[in-house]
C-alpha cells in the first residue's frame, strides 16, 4: 500500500462520516458494568482470554450509539504480558489476532442490524443509531507503561536506563502481528513520552507496517505530555511520519483538550483525534478510579462543537466514558443531527 493510499483512508473516511467522525468509549468501565472482573496485570485484555462474547456485546453498544471507529480490546495485550501468565508466543498472537476478529465480528452483526432494520434512518425506537456506515476498526496499542501495569503510563517515566531500541524491540512483533491481522489501522494510544513516540514511528518507518496509525498522548496538565516532554515536539515525531494519519490526545481531562488542539495544530495539518477521559482521576496506586471527580456527559458533551470549530475531526471518549457518552456526542455534531431527523 503506497502513501497515497494511506493519505486518502483517512481523508476518504471522514468525508464519508460527514467531516467529523466518532470514535467508541471506555471498554474496560463497560466490561465491567456486564460483570467482568478486570482486577488483573492483564486489565480488559482478560477478557481475551475469558469472556470474548462481552467484548462484542460492548463493541456493539458503542456502534449502536453511533460510533464510526471501534478499538480492539488490545491496549494492555502484549505478548510478553501473556507469557508472564503462562502462555507461549503464539497463544499471546493468537490473542493478539482475537482482539481484531472480535471487532470484525461486532461490525459484521452490525450491518446485519442495518440490513434488518426497516429503513435508513439511522434511529429505532429504543434509542440505538441502526444506520450503513464505512466503519474503521483500530487495532490498539498501549505503551511500554501499560504493559508493566504499574502506573508508569501515566507518568511516562521508565527509569534512565530505558532507551529507543529496548522499545522497538518490546512492541516490534506485537505491532506487526496487529497491523497483519486484518485491523484497518493502528491505534497508538496514551503514548506517554517522546522515547515511545519515536520508537512507534521508526517502527512505522522500518516496513514491516502496511496500514496506517493514529498516535494519541496523554497530559496531565494541558501544555505537555505526562511525562513533561513537549506536546508540540511529540505532535512534530507523528507528523514527520508518513503513515501516521491522525494526531491527539486520549486518557486526558476534558477540561485540558482546548489548550492542546492549539498545541498540536501549530505541529501538524493531519487530521486531529480527541478521545478524552471523563474527567475522573485515577489513583495509580491504590488502581481505582476516584469517584465523583468527573464531569457528567452533558458537561462533556458541551465541548464538542468547540473542539470541532478547533479542527478536531475524530471525536470520542476514553475511560469512565460510556455508550450514553458516545451516542450524546453523535447527537451533537451537526452533521449527524441532521440526518436522524
Amino acid at each position: 500500500m503506497g502513501n497515497v493510499a494511506l493519505d486518502t483512508l483517512m481523508s476518504d473516511f471522514l468525508q464519508k462520516s460527514g467531516g467529523v467522525a466518532v470514535i467508541d468509549g471506555g471498554l474496560a468501565t463497560e466490561l465491567e458494568r456486564y460483570g467482568a472482573d478486570l482486577n488483573d496485570p492483564l486489565w480488559s485484555a482478560k477478557c481475551l482470554l475469558t469472556s470474548t462474547h462481552l467484548i462484542r456485546q460492548v463493541h456493539l453498544d458503542y456502534l449502536e450509539a453511533g460510533a464510526d471507529i471501534i478499538i480492539t480490546a488490545s491496549y494492555q495485550a502484549t505478548i510478553q504480558g501473556f507469557e508472564a501468565k503462562g502462555y507461549s508466543p503464539e497463544d499471546g498472537e493468537s490473542m493478539l489476532r482475537k482482539s481484531v476478529e472480535i471487532a470484525h465480528e461486532a461490525r459484521d452483526i452490525y450491518y446485519e442490524r442495518c440490513l434488518e432494520s426497516s429503513s435508513d434512518c439511522d434511529c429505532s425506537h429504543n434509542g440505538r443509531i441502526l444506520k450503513h456506515r464505512p466503519i474503521l476498526v483500530a487495532a490498539s496499542v498501549g505503551s511500554y507503561g501499560a504493559y508493566l501495569a504499574d502506573g508508569s503510563e501515566y507518568s511516562g517515566d521508565y527509569g534512565d536506563a530505558m532507551d529507543l531500541e529496548f522499545l522497538k524491540g518490546f512492541h516490534k512483533r506485537r505491532v506487526q502481528v496487529l497491523a497483519e491481522s486484518g485491523a484497518d489501522l493502528i491505534a497508538f494510544e496514551a503514548v506517554p513520552n517522546k522515547l515511545e513516540a519515536q520508537a512507534f514511528a521508526e517502527l512505522l518507518e522500518e516496513g514491516i507496517i502496511h496500514i496506517p496509525a493514529w498516535f494519541a498522548f496523554n497530559s496531565k496538565d494541558g501544555v505537555n505530555v505526562v511525562s513533561g516532554d513537549s506536546m508540540a515536539e511529540c505532535a512534530a515525531i507523528a507528523d514527520s511520519c508518513n503513515k501516521v494519519v491522525a494526531v491527539g490526545i486520549n486518557c486526558t481531562p476534558p477540561t485540558f483538550i482546548t489548550a492542546l488542539i492549539s498545541t498540536i495544530k501549530k505541529a501538524t495539518t493531519k487530521p486531529i483525534l480527541i478521545y478524552p477521559n471523563s474527567g475522573e482521576t485515577y489513583d495509580a496506586q491504590r488502581k481505582q478510579w476516584v469517584k465523583n471527580s468527573g464531569v457528567p456527559d452533558e458537561d462533556f458533551v458541551s465541548y464538542v462543537n468547540t473542539w470541532c470549530e478547533m479542527g478536531a475531526s475524530l471525536i470520542g471518549g476514553c475511560c469512565r466514558t460510556t455508550p450514553n457518552t458516545i451516542r450524546a456526542i453523535y447527537r451533537a455534531l451537526p452533521t449527524r443531527s441532521e440526518s436522524s431527523n
